[in-house]
C-alpha cells in the first residue's frame, strides 16, 4: 500500500482555478510600476469604497433608480419603493452625506434628485453592465 500526502487545504479550495495561476513566479517590474502609477490615492479609494458601499444596498440603489427617473419627495419615494417614510429618510441621509443626492425645498415639501450627471451615469453604466452580462449568459 502506497501512502500519498494529503493535499494542502489551499490546493483543495483552489480546485480548477489552479489553471489561472502562473507556472513561474516572475514579477514584471515595468507592469507593476505602471499599475502602481495608476492606483488612486488612499483617500480616493476610501471615498470610492464608501460610494460603492452605499450603492451596494438594494434599498439605496432602488432610491437612486427612482430618482434617476425624476425628482421625488419622501412620501413619493416611500410609495414608489413600498417602504416607510422613516426608512426612506434614513437612506436619503446616507446618500446625501456622500453627495449622491441633493434636496430642493418648495414650501413645506422637500424634493430629492440625483446630485449630478455622474450619479446618473454610474447607475446607467451599472444597468448596462447587468443587461450586457445577462444577455451573454443567454447566448
Amino acid at each position: 500500500m502506497v501512502l500519498m500526502a494529503r493535499p494542502h487545504k489551499a490546493d483543495q479550495v483552489r480546485g480548477n482555478s489552479a489553471l489561472l495561476l502562473c507556472d513561474e513566479q516572475i514579477v514584471h517590474m515595468d507592469a507593476v510600476r505602471t499599475a502602481r502609477e495608476h492606483l488612486p490615492t488612499t483617500d480616493a479609494i476610501a471615498s470610492m469604497s464608501a460610494l460603492f458601499g452605499a450603492l451596494g444596498d438594494p434599498t439605496r440603489l432602488r432610491v437612486v433608480a427612482a430618482l434617476a427617473a425624476q425628482e421625488l419627495c419622501v412620501c413619493d419615494l416611500a410609495a414608489t419603493l413600498g417602504v416607510s417614510q422613516s426608512a426612506v429618510s434614513h437612506q436619503l441621509r446616507l446618500l446625501r452625506s456622500l453627495g449622491l443626492i441633493r434636496p430642493r425645498r418648495e414650501g413645506r415639501l422637500v424634493y430629492y434628485s440625483l446630485d449630478d450627471a455622474h450619479v446618473s451615469n454610474l447607475f446607467d453604466q451599472a444597468m448596462e453592465h447587468v443587461n450586457h452580462a445577462g444577455s451573454e449568459g443567454e447566448a
